[in-house]
């Protein structure tokens, strides 16, 4: 995907659209990283890259397929596991795992004959609104976006803290235009 978004014909294009960009951002964070690379913490924060991407992946997974389709979802009962890559988990595992979920979200999502559509709110989150019985369905997904670049962003400063990359030559990498990139803007000096 190019650092734009393409032109989009209606709402739920748009959704789609920018929500594949920010998982963008976090494929290209992980990207030519091992594992134990993945782990590191290297700012005060308890995030690492491994992470949030197994947190992006938990949560757009929950959101969607759990609150939008209705399906039943394994409860999470460790919260700050959600934020660690376990040493028998892998950054590969995680990207297939991040490809599973983006082709059910736009299944899920494309099947949804109207995005103002009822999704109702649990009442046992304690973080969720009491006051709030439902939302809808293009609520949820404006949520997972905000989610997802929230930690997109995290994942840039993380990854430039762990050895000088930053996202718009790691995109350049991942997209191919990196010979376009070079000519225009002096690559970042580790």
């Amino acid at each position: 995907m190019p650092a734009l978004v393409p032109p989009v014909s209606d709402e739920r294009e748009g959704l789609l659209a920018f929500l594949a960009q920010q998982r963008d951002a976090l494929r290209f964070a992980v990207s030519g990283l091992t594992d134990e690379q993945a782990r590191l913490k290297p700012s005060k924060s308890a995030l690492s890259l491994g992470g949030l991407l197994k947190h992006n992946v938990l949560v757009e997974r929950s959101w969607v397929a759990g609150r939008i389709a209705q399906k039943p979802q394994e409860p999470i009962t460790d919260w700050e596991a959600v934020f660690r890559l376990e040493p028998d988990e892998t950054v590969a595992g995680w990207l297939d795992e991040y490809a599973k979920v983006a082709a059910a979200t736009e299944s899920i999502v494309r099947a949804v004959p109207d995005m103002g559509r009822p999704v109702p709110v649990p009442q046992n989150v304690p973080w969720f609104p009491k006051d709030v019985k439902e939302w809808s369905v293009r609520w949820v997904l404006l949520h997972v976006i905000e989610e997802t670049a929230r930690h997109a962003g995290h994942a840039d400063i993380i990854r430039e803290s762990l050895d000088g990359s930053q996202a718009l030559e790691l995109m350049a990498d991942a997209e191919g235009w990196r010979a376009q990139y070079d000519s225009w803007m002096a690559p970042f000096k580790k």
